[in-house]
C-alpha cells in the first residue's frame, strides 16, 4: 500500500500585538503557505497568530493553534484546530518541535524563544522583518536565520526547505 504524503507543518511566529504591517504580512504568509499545501502551526491567539490563521483560512488551508492556557476559548476565530496545552510560554518549544520550518514575523521575546528553539532543533528559519541574532563576539548576524523582505520571498524560501527533503 502506498504511503500517503503528509502536508508539511510550517510554524509562523510573531507578536501577539502586531503592527498593521506585520498583520498584513502574516495574513499573506498564511495565504501563500496554504496555497502550497502547507499546514500553519502557530500560538493560536492574537496578532501575527490570528492574521496567519486568517490568511490560511482565506485560501482554504488549515492552521493549528497551540494555546498557552487550559482552554480553547482564547483561540483566534480562524484557527482550524485549537489545542489547549496548559503550558504557558513553554508551548513555544512544542511549536518549534512539531514544525518542519519556521517563519518569524516581527515579534518580541516570545518570538525570539521560538526562533531559538527552532534553530537548536535544526529547523530552517526565515525572518520577515524579525529578529537578527549575533553569536557572542560576532560582527555579523548569524547566517542560520535567513532574511526575507516580502511574504512571498519568505514562503518561497521556507517551501524550498520543506520540499527538498
Amino acid at each position: 500500500m502506498a504511503q500517503r504524503r503528509r502536508s508539511p507543518l510550517v510554524a509562523v511566529c510573531g507578536a501577539s500585538e502586531a503592527s498593521e504591517t506585520e498583520a498584513r504580512e502574516a495574513e499573506e504568509v498564511g495565504r501563500l503557505l496554504a496555497g502550497h499545501g502547507a499546514i500553519v502551526v502557530c500560538g493560536g491567539m492574537g496578532g501575527v497568530m490570528a492574521a496567519v490563521a486568517r490568511g490560511a483560512a482565506s485560501a482554504g488551508g488549515l492552521s493549528i493553534g497551540l494555546l498557552p492556557g487550559g482552554g480553547v476559548s482564547a483561540a483566534a476565530p480562524d484557527v482550524t484546530i485549537a489545542l489547549a496545552t496548559g503550558m504557558g510560554e513553554m508551548r513555544n518549544a512544542l511549536i518549534a518541535r512539531c514544525c518542519a520550518a519556521m517563519v518569524a514575523i516581527g515579534g518580541g521575546y516570545g518570538t525570539l524563544s521560538e526562533v531559538g528553539f527552532a534553530l537548536r532543533l535544526g529547523r530552517p528559519v526565515v525572518a520577515l522583518h524579525s529578529w537578527e541574532v549575533r553569536r557572542p563576539g560576532a560582527r555579523r548576524a548569524d547566517p542560520a536565520i535567513a532574511r526575507a523582505d516580502t511574504a512571498a520571498a519568505a514562503v518561497d524560501w521556507v517551501m524550498s526547505k520543506v520540499t527538498a527533503g
